[in-house]
């Protein structure tokens, strides 16, 4: 064992044995990567969708001569 591995051990191994039942720190990162790609990805749709629908309601005022729809 050299003297990096005692400051950096390897978390997997340490959740898995030492500490048995809780989330490793490399796996909990992982989770929360993969949780902020999909929340910044349906954050795009979201904002497209109320531009899209921001739009329409314009649209649909200067077809009936209005200045709002609703």
């Amino acid at each position: 064992m050299s003297w990096l591995d005692r400051l950096f051990p390897n978390d997997r191994e340490l959740a898995a044995t030492k500490y048995k039942g809780r989330e490793s720190a490399t796996a909990l990162a992982e989770r929360k990567r993969k949780t902020k790609a999909l929340f910044v990805r349906a954050y795009g749709v979201r904002e497209a969708a109320r531009t899209g629908q921001a739009w329409e309601d314009q649209d649909r005022c200067r077809e009936r001569g209005r200045y709002r729809y609703r």
